[in-house]
């Protein structure tokens, strides 16, 4: 059972509940009291049938006892029930019935109770609130009056109008809400009164609620007794199934064991097979290799046979070009030639006089009309051979008809037929090629007859064109000589100029039929406007509309008075403008035009006629008026005569020999005109008689079948056929209008004839029987009418007929048909249907039909049924005697029930293979020697339906899903019939049309059984099929309802549409039913798991099919018992490898085809280059080259897009991959697809030996259906070829790189894109925002990747829009980037240098990562962030002076601004592996020893490589001193020397206004266990190398060298040389003498000279003492 059928089933019990709780015993009476009907016990007590309520009206419906009676019936049915412990006996079902009603009622009551006094509450407080109103507005009135008084004392009297009206309305108030209060104090008496007989009614009532209470108490035990007892019975029976499904267990063990020995066999088998198809596949392939070479071979044959094709087709193109060249110069001189004649011919016509534009224009005019007729002669040609086709073929048709008549010998067709053959030849001899002027004349009289009737026949367009032009050359000839000789007979007989007034006659009487207003008389003019108003049709009219004199005499005058009245809005006149010219000579009118007339006033006329001609004239009488023109038709008829008869057909049916009956055939002449009648029945029907016969009173068929195979080819024939086949038709319609009416059909002549002949040649034999009464022939006068008697009197049985015709001595009056029928029968009793046909019968089946015998004799007769004795058992008649009276029929009742037996009681009669009856019964008449014969047709069949098994084994069916099965149910009779399944049980359903429907003859509908068990039992059941004939037709089934012990909550899930690329998911709970508690406490579902095992966990797994877009997580696992596990299902729609491969390859073949194209192209136009090109001979050879080679390289490209790829070839991921992808992503329209999964459920947990192979029964296996709809996705990425991953690949950690994406928008609506939320602390950012695109348009997402760590990284982007979200992937990876520098780091000196030039030092860089590193270098003295104006100074100013190792970051620097440190490059990316060299270059523009700055090389994520202090010095000259101590700040500033006592010069101070330049040397002697250690100094003299010193060298000399040796220093070397570039250390070393004092500072001077460019002399200070703490 599915999800939603338990939520079906829960609520339809909630329903069932609040309808047992709905109330039916509570109704409110007329006046408003409650009238509770209950039954107590003095009410019970009244007599012993009361033991249920005595209401007036019935409490409960009979519906609300039926479920009670049910579960005591179920009661019964178990005989378990517990006995009452009160009484001992069973409760009976009234008694309960009671109870239930009792505490319906009594709860019911309680509600009215707590209504009543919720009734009771809002009263009060509406009146409570009504009181409070009222106590406020008799204060406001109080104040009002308070405010009036003191207004009035004030003589304010507008204020106190004011506020008397204010009082007024107060007033009203108040009274209105006292009102209110006494009818709300009235509602309160009346809902308490209520409430007090309510509680009257639940005083009477309270010991009945306590005898209820009891008896509710009693129940309860009862049903406590009955559930214990069932559970007892349910544990017993699921132990029974136990022990039965464990027999079913190792039955199907065994039965698996044996499919398992089966498969291996035929895997055996298998595998030889495939050894016999590989040798034989083998074969096939060598026989495939060897016929490609074949066709190979084949094809390079055909390849030179098309070169030299074209070869030669270039050649024939060249000899063609030539021949086209001469004949265009031909043509053009001939055209020349032919301008120059016409010039000529043109100035010798302008020469005499004559129009030369006219002529030259009537020359063009008959070239075209020669022309035109030359080609009619063609198309007449082709007509001529049409017609004799169709007149042999009428011929063979009319042989045949006549060869097929059971008629005697008749003579020849050439002698049989005269007219026909007459008028073939005559045909042929028309159309036997004459001469031109005959065959111009013919064609020109058809023209004219065509025109004639072109409003009912349609000419082609040839013959419209052709008729033009031949008017045109014979208007000059007469009519005469036009109509020179007739093609047919018969069609010619009048002169062709009555027969064109007849034909416009006809014309325009039928126009004057389709618009009646020109019949009425009513000129249609258009609508005015008159004073607004509009005025439709004439201004007058008359009275009568039209001027009739009808059936007028030659010399006699006739008078009509006409009134005319002004119908139109404003006063008018009339005045008579003239007679029409037809009426001119014989018409007058006698009138006196008014005045003038207003709207409604009439004026008369007078109309004299006085005829002269006796001939019809037609005509108006035209008046004018101030609204417009109006006419008065005027119509003038002569006397004519008009003959019809009642009946052209006389049938007298069938009669016996020896009666005589006759027919009266009315003559009515509707003319004015008498004329003369005879009846004449020598001669034969013309065929102009014959056309207006009816389709039945045309006796040969062949002929009806000839003239409808005709008619459609009337209008595609040619101008002959046309005029002598649609022409005629139109006279005699015209001439015989009612006859018309009944609708004729045009019959061809060659018919007509032929059954003319037919008539003539058996009118002496049939005519016998049939005679004419007295009245042959007379004269019947105007407007009278005759009776002409038929009298038919048979003689011989058989057919008898008579044609005559009735002709008139009026020649416009055609002779009128008639034809007479009649059959003469010889026996005077028979069967009406002497065949009777009870269709198709079915056995066992009874079928009635009515045998009618007719008598024509004059007595009464005797009837006698006989039926043969095979058909006896099968058939009767009744009744099987009966009298037939004279002159009358009778009826008797045909009865056929066929059985079983038939094909062995009557096998002579019937067929068993076809089932066809074919019975012969007679019926004896007294008195008649022949008896009446007739036969009864049937086909017998069977009735039954039959299915294709007669069991129907379902197997386990879980409780949770549904199991189908299918059975085939064939119809084995030829009728269709009808079935149905009834009393189908709630547990199976049946499909399709829920089991019924209808089965045609011998059909075979597929049913599916669809079974779902309800409760986990064997199930045996029988399912019956009913057919319409109430026959039933059984089929057992039967199934086994198990209870798997894992359950799901949904068993279909239905995705949503879902675009290709996003995703849909769906929550599913799995849940283990079984609980920790003991097995017996539950109830045992009968599931394969062992007896006494304890509940174990259960283990599931899904398993998804192949290739599915479908994922589920978690896949398998396992439950404890009452666990539940949330499943979560993904539906990922995608477009398979398979299909993409294959769009892949119909793309390569597209753009094979392209170059192919586009390489023939190139061809040609090469070719054409080529031909345009002369070409030098001697250069030939040479050029000749190219295209050979051309030629060669497109051979190759052929052959090249001839090898087409394989399926397999095309990779994933590969450019040919993506756009076959990208293109079935544009082209996708949708797709559907379910899936059902299966969920395979252990038997049981895993034990203690987790190697052992658990147990998988199908018995617990769920299932779990999907449906997939997908659809094309609305976005698309246009980037990345289609690739919905960003990789970001590897990137050094602290960098960024950024990515764009681009989507498109392929739908038809505007996308609103938004995106989800990355993580804020992660690499990857969105750093554009989205907006809404419009169909067709793109965006682009610029991703940015910033890793902050080594390792991967990889987050999912999701781009939303209203119908789909596109997911990316976005990925990389962060590397810690290893760069080291070839300097460690610290301080870097480079030394002197001359002011105003430059040094440079190199730093390598080598990147040993496997990413791109970047850096920059970083030096102090450009950093923003250095505090400006010398942060770093002044805290070096602040400090002791003694301090001699303070040396500040970024010392002196240029005067010019410029940094006296510089790097290159500043900035930069090092390859993977590669290394780089860092310039730092030292260019100062002064001279200063206190040049320093900081480089520090950075990379992008802000790790240091190396700190490197940069530090060097400028002097003037090339010769300098180093060393010593400092003696003044390290810096340059403008701020006063702090030691003003003591010189602050450094040790190289090279100040110009100086001439010694003071060095400070302090050596400091060690003392120790008295011992003094020597202080050792050392001074640097150097030499600067420069392109702009003299020398290359430098010396350098002390002076008083002797003196410092007295007090304990020597220097050494005391002079000396430097080279260019070099430095020369001096040692200054200083040893206590023998007398030296503690404490004592020993100093001296001496002078220190350096040449160079130029002389410096320093003056140097050694200054001596010991310190017991050595440095």
């Amino acid at each position: 059972m599915s999800y939603q059928e338990v939520e079906t089933r829960d609520k339809r019990g909630e329903m069932d509940v609040e309808e047992r709780d709905s109330p039916f015993d509570v109704a409110p009476d007329r006046c408003g009291l409650l009238s509770v009907h209950l039954s107590t016990d003095e009410d019970s007590d009244d007599g012993p049938d009361q033991e249920t309520f005595n209401d007036e009206e019935p409490a409960l419906p009979p519906p609300d006892l039926k479920w009670l009676e049910e579960l005591y019936e179920d009661d019964h049915r178990d005989g378990d029930l517990a006995v009452a412990a009160v009484t001992g006996k069973k409760r009976r079902c009234a008694e309960t019935a009671r109870m239930f009603k009792l505490r319906r009622n009594l709860d019911q009551l309680d509600r009215f109770h707590r209504q009543k006094e919720d009734d009771v509450l809002k009263a009060r407080e509406e009146l409570q609130l009504c009181r409070q109103n009222i106590e406020s507005l008799v204060e406001d009135r109080e104040n009002l009056e308070d405010k009036i008084e003191r207004q009035r004392a004030a003589d304010n009297s507008v204020a106190v109008f004011r506020l008397r009206a204010q009082h007024k309305h107060l007033c009203q108030k108040l009274q209105s809400e006292e009102e209110l209060e006494g009818h709300v104090n009235t509602g309160l008496k009346q809902q308490e009164l209520l409430l007090r007989e309510v509680e009257v009614e639940l005083g009477r009532f309270s010991s009945l609620r306590q005898e209820v209470q009891e008896e509710e108490q009693v129940f309860q035990v009862l049903q406590d007794q009955k559930a214990a007892t069932r559970l007892q019975q349910q544990s017993k029976a699921n132990q029974h199934l136990q022990f039965k499904m464990q027999h079913h267990r190792d039955k199907q063990a065994a039965m698996l064991k044996k499919a398992e020995a089966e498969c291996q066999r035929k895997v055996e088998e298998g595998q030889a097979n495939r050894k016999i198809a590989d040798k034989y596949l083998k074969e096939t392939i060598k026989r495939m290799h060897r016929q490609e070479a074949e066709k190979e071979q084949q094809s390079r044959e055909l390849l030179e046979k098309r070169i030299q094709a074209v070869e030669s087709l270039k050649s024939n193109i060249a000899a063609t070009q030539e021949s086209l060249r001469v004949q265009q110069s031909r043509a053009k001189a001939s055209a020349q030639k032919k301008e120059q004649r016409q010039r000529q011919l043109k100035e010798s016509l302008e020469a005499q006089g004559i129009n030369s534009i006219k002529h030259m224009y009537q020359q063009k005019q008959l070239e075209e009309i020669k022309r035109k007729q030359a080609e009619f002669e063609e198309r007449q040609k082709s007509k001529r051979v049409e017609i004799v086709e169709k007149i042999l073929q009428e011929g063979q048709q009319e042989k045949s008809r006549k060869r097929h008549q059971a008629l005697p010998p008749k003579p020849s067709a050439t002698d049989k037929f005269p007219p026909l053959r007459r008028a073939r030849e005559k045909l042929l001899r028309y159309l036997e090629p004459g001469p031109p002027s005959a065959t111009k004349e013919r064609a020109a009289i058809q023209l004219r007859q065509l025109s004639d009737i072109s409003s009912s026949s349609s000419a082609s367009s040839d013959d419209e064109d052709l008729e033009e032009t031949l008017h045109q050359e014979v208007d000059h000839q007469s009519l005469a000589d036009s109509l020179a000789e007739p093609e047919f007979s018969g069609l010619w007989d009048q002169n062709y100029k009555t027969l064109l007034k007849e034909k416009t006659t006809s014309v325009q009487t039928d126009v004057k039929q389709e618009v009646p207003a020109m019949t009425s008389g009513k000129l249609n003019i258009p609508a005015k406007r008159v004073h607004g108003k509009e005025l439709k049709g004439p201004p007058f009219i008359s009275k009568p509309e039209a001027i009739l004199f009808k059936d007028f005499e030659v010399g006699t005058m006739y008078k009509k008075k006409v009134v005319l009245t002004n119908i139109s809005y404003v006063t008018n006149h009339c005045k008579l403008l003239g007679v029409s010219a037809q009426l001119k000579d014989f018409l007058s009118v006698n009138y006196e035009p008014p005045v003038s007339l207003s709207t409604g006033m009439s004026c008369d006329m007078q109309a004299v006629f006085q005829p002269l001609i006796n001939e019809d004239v037609e005509g108006e009488l035209q008046f004018a008026s101030a609204v417009g023109r109006f006419s008065v038709p005027v119509r003038c008829t002569t006397k004519k005569c008009d003959l019809e008869v009642d009946r052209q057909f006389i049938d007298f049916g069938s009669h016996v020999v020896g009666q005589t009956i006759s027919w009266t055939i009315t003559l009515t002449n509707k003319g004015a005109l008498p004329t003369l009648f005879s009846l004449d029945t020598s001669t034969c029907l013309s065929p102009e008689t014959s056309q207006t016969q009816t389709a039945s009173q045309v006796s040969a068929d062949a002929c009806r079948q000839t003239s409808s195979q005709n008619t459609p080819s009337d209008d595609q024939s040619s101008p002959v056929s046309m005029g002598t086949g649609e022409l005629q038709p139109k006279q005699e319609s015209q001439e015989h209008p009612e006859a018309s009416a009944t609708g004729p059909e045009v019959i061809p002549e060659t018919c007509v004839s032929t059954d003319v002949h037919v008539q003539m040649d058996q009118s002496h034999s049939d005519s016998g029987d049939i005679s004419l009464g007295n009245v042959r022939e007379g004269e019947i006068g105007p407007f009278e009418s005759l009776k002409l008697q038929v009298v038919f009197t048979p003689t011989i049985p058989g057919e008898a007929k008579l044609d005559f015709h009735v002709k008139f001595s009026d020649l416009t009056c055609k002779p009128i048909p008639i034809q007479v029928r009649g059959v003469a029968v010889s026996v005077p009793v028979c069967v009406v249907q002497s065949c009777i046909d009870l269709k198709i019968c079915m056995f066992d089946r009874l079928y009635q039909d009515s045998i009618m015998v007719q008598s024509r004799a004059s007595t009464a007769l005797k009837l006698t049924f006989e039926v043969c004795p095979e058909m006896r058992k099968h058939m009767e008649i009744l009744p099987k005697t009966g009298f037939i009276q004279a002159q009358s029929s009778f009826n008797a009742q045909l009865k056929f029930l066929p059985r079983s037996s038939l094909s062995k009681d009557a096998k002579k009669l019937f067929d068993s293979d076809t089932g066809v009856l074919e019975v012969p019964m007679t019926v004896q008449v007294a008195g008649q020697v022949k008896p009446a014969h007739f036969t009864v047709h049937a086909v017998v069949t069977s009735s039954d339906l039959q299915f294709d098994r007669t069991e129907v084994d379902f197997g386990f069916c879980s409780i949770h899903r549904l199991v189908k099965s299918s059975v085939r149910l064939t119809n084995l009779s030829l009728l269709p019939q009808d079935f149905g399944f009834l009393g189908v049980p709630e547990f199976i359903e049946l499909q399709p049309d829920d089991g019924f429907g209808t089965l045609l003859p011998q059909e075979t509908l597929e049913i599916d059984l669809m079974f779902s068990a309800n409760k986990a039992k064997e199930y045996h059941f029988q399912l019956s099929c009913k057919s319409g004939i109430n026959r039933d037709f059984p089929l057992s089934c039967r199934a086994v309802g198990v209870c798997p012990p894992l359950q799901l909550s949904h068993s279909l899930v239905q995705f949503g549409a879902t675009a290709v690329g996003d995703r849909s998911t769906a929550v599913l709970y799995l849940t283990n039913l079984q609980t920790n508690h003991n097995q017996s406490m539950q109830p045992v579902p009968p599931v394969v798991k062992d007896a006494v095992a304890p509940v174990a966990p259960r283990l599931f797994s899904f398993i998804l099919p192949e290739d599915s877009d479908i994922s589920i997580t978690p896949s398998a696992g396992g439950l404890l018992p009452g666990e539940r596990c949330l499943v979560q299902v993904t539906f990922r729609p995608r477009l398979s490898d398979q299909d993409i491969k294959e769009e892949a390859l119909r793309l390569l073949q597209r753009a094979k085809s392209l170059r192919e194209k586009e390489l023939e192209r190139n061809r040609h136009a090469e070719h054409e280059a080529k031909k345009e090109v002369p070409v030098e001979t001697g250069k030939q050879k040479k050029t000749s080259l190219i295209p050979k080679s051309s030629k060669a390289s497109d051979g190759r490209n052929s052959d090249q897009l001839t090898e087409s790829p394989s399926p397999a070839d095309i990779q994933p991921r590969s450019e040919q991959y993506e756009e076959a992808r990208a293109s079935l992503l544009y082209a996708f329209t949708q797709r559907y697809r379910e899936c059902t999964v299966p969920c395979f459920v252990s038997d049981g947990g895993p034990e203690d030996d987790r190697r052992a192979q658990l147990a998988w029964s199908p018995v617990n296996t769920l299932f779990l259906k999907l449906q997939c709809p997908a659809v094309q996705p609305p976005l698309v990425l246009a980037s990345n070829k289609g690739k919905n991953v960003v990789d970001f690949h590897q990137l050094a950690v602290g960098e960024q790189v950024i990515k764009r994406v681009t989507v498109q928008n392929i739908s038809r609506e505007a996308l609103d894109l938004r995106s989800s939320v990355l993580d804020v602390h992660g690499p990857f950012s969105l750093l554009n925002a989205l907006r809404c695109i419009r169909p067709g348009e793109k965006h682009t997402l610029v991703l940015a990747f910033c890793p902050s760590l080594e390792k991967k990284y990889c987050e999912i982007l999701e781009v939303c829009s209203q119908k789909m979200t596109l997911e990316m992937t976005l990925c990389g990876e962060g590397v810690v980037p290893a760069v080291t520098s070839s300097h460690p780091g610290g301080l870097l000196d480079v030394g002197y240098v001359l002011e105003k030039e430059s040094t440079s030092h190199v730093l390598k860089l080598q990147n040993s990562s496997a990413v791109a590193v970047g850096f920059r270098v970083l030096l102090a003295s450009l950093s923003p962030s250095r505090p400006q104006g010398g942060a770093d100074s002044v805290a070096f100013l602040l400090r002791t002076y003694t301090d001699s190792q303070v040396q500040p970051t970024v010392g002196t620097q240029n005067h010019s601004g410029l940094s006296v440190f510089s790097v290159v490059p500043a900035e930069g990316s090092i390859a993977p592996g590669q290394s780089l060299d860092v310039a730092v270059t030292f260019q100062p523009d002064h001279p200063s020893v206190n040049y320093s700055d900081r480089l520090t090389i950075e990379l992008m994520n802000k790790s240091k490589v190396c700190v490197v202090d940069l530090k060097g010095a400028a002097s003037s000259h090339n010769m300098y001193l180093f060393g010593g101590d400092l003696l003044s700040v390290p810096i340059e500033s403008l701020l006063p020397p702090l030691i003003t006592s003591q010189p602050h010069l450094t040790a190289e101070s090279e100040l110009m206004e100086k001439p010694t330049n003071p060095v400070l040397v302090t050596l400091r002697a060690g003392y120790s266990a008295g011992v003094f250690t020597p202080a050792v100094r050392e001074l640097q003299v150097g030499c600067i190398r420069s392109p702009q010193s003299i020398k290359e060298s430098g010396e350098f000399h002390w002076d008083n060298v002797a003196s410092l040796q007295q007090l304990g220093f020597s220097v050494e070397p005391s002079k000396g040389t430097v080279e260019m570039g070099h430095r020369c250390t001096i040692t200054v070393t200083w040893s206590p003498h023998s007398g030296y004092k503690p404490y004592e500072v020993v100093q001296t001077c001496l002078p220190l000279t350096l040449k160079g460019n130029e002389t410096i002399v320093y003056r140097v200070t050694l200054m001596a003492l010991v310190s017991t703490a050595a440095d």
